[in-house]
């Protein structure tokens, strides 16, 4: 079983103009809310990959309800932690000359309380898990240290993958990972140096694998992505594909590398199902995940080379 801890819920919605006025009044022409959230992703990913797995994190009384029939309708059971407020809502404007708005929510502050009450949780799924995945950003006024504690209640039997950025991404390696997915723009602003050649982005996944990481899956956006743990690296190229939307490309690679590390697969196999099910995501109309289907033909036309 895969475990699934999402900190940080979001509903998207993504509304179309013909064109953004700013300062006047606009009129819609279509609009899409989306239940989300990095490790709400991730746990869909898992569950269309047919593995079983178990989502848990903060969760809000007054919209919450929203993302549990989401998980239910994908078959995903949860066990979230209950708080006052609302999931925040981040709003992503399109207008007709393809460009993009985006405006983020901050979302509700939650009580010490249920920090203490989620690391709990953490403790108790985690021991019944093979992998567990820990991704997304942290509620308003939470300290980052708090993404090194909440891995370090992981289970010590459980794999363990981070994907996030920043302090937030250096507090998760202090305890120790098996797994880290940065993409390329975000280990730039983390490390604050440009990647432009092989040895740039070796050197700083090696950076990642000092601080406390075994694996480092770096994506390249629509060149694929690198993986390696320090000793041997590997580079798969992604295949050309129609685009419809980049949202949760990460969170589908992070879903079918966590089900292929709790396989026990090498590094290589852990590469090629991360960058299919990212190609398979951008590919998949309306929605934040993959079908099984197209992962499965996307996978079966990728090759891995060593880097």
């Amino acid at each position: 079983m895969i475990l699934s801890v999402c900190m940080s819920p979001s509903v998207d919605v993504t509304i179309e103009l013909d064109s953004l006025n700013v300062g006047k009044t606009n009129v819609v022409k279509s609009k899409s809310l989306s239940f989300t959230g990095k490790a709400i992703n991730v746990a869909i990913g898992v569950a269309r990959l047919g593995e079983a797995v178990q989502a848990t994190g903060f969760m809000y009384s007054e919209n919450g309800a929203m993302f549990e029939r989401a998980l239910e309708k994908e078959g995903v059971p949860y066990a979230f932690v209950g708080c006052e407020g609302r999931v925040r809502e981040n709003y992503k404007i399109i207008d007709q000359r393809s460009m993009l708005t985006e405006i983020n929510d901050v979302g509700a502050r939650i009580g010490a309380d249920k920090l203490v009450e989620l690391m709990q949780v953490v403790r108790d799924r985690s021991s019944e898990a093979n992998v567990t995945v820990i991704s997304g950003g942290l509620p308003r006024g939470v300290e980052t240290s708090y993404y090194r504690e909440i891995l370090r209640a992981v289970d010590r039997r459980s794999l363990r993958i981070a994907d996030t950025t920043g302090a937030k991404m250096f507090a998760a390696l202090e305890a120790g990972v098996d797994l880290v997915k940065p993409n390329r723009e975000e280990l730039e602003e983390s490390l604050g140096r440009t990647l432009r050649t092989k040895e740039d982005i070796l050197s700083a996944c090696q950076e990642l694998i000092s601080r406390g990481a075994k694996t480092v899956l770096l994506s390249l956006g629509k060149d694929g992505a690198v993986i390696t743990n320090g000793t041997n690296s590997y580079y798969c190229k992604s295949i050309n594909v129609a685009v419809n939307s980049t949202v949760g490309a990460g969170d589908g690679m992070v879903a079918a590398a966590a089900v292929m590390l709790q396989k026990g697969a090498d590094l290589p196999d852990i590469l090629r199902a991360g960058v299919a099910a990212g190609t398979a995501t951008v590919t998949t109309f309306g929605t934040t995940s993959f079908t099984k289907t197209k992962y499965e033909e996307v996978f079966s036309n990728l090759s891995v080379t060593q880097f």
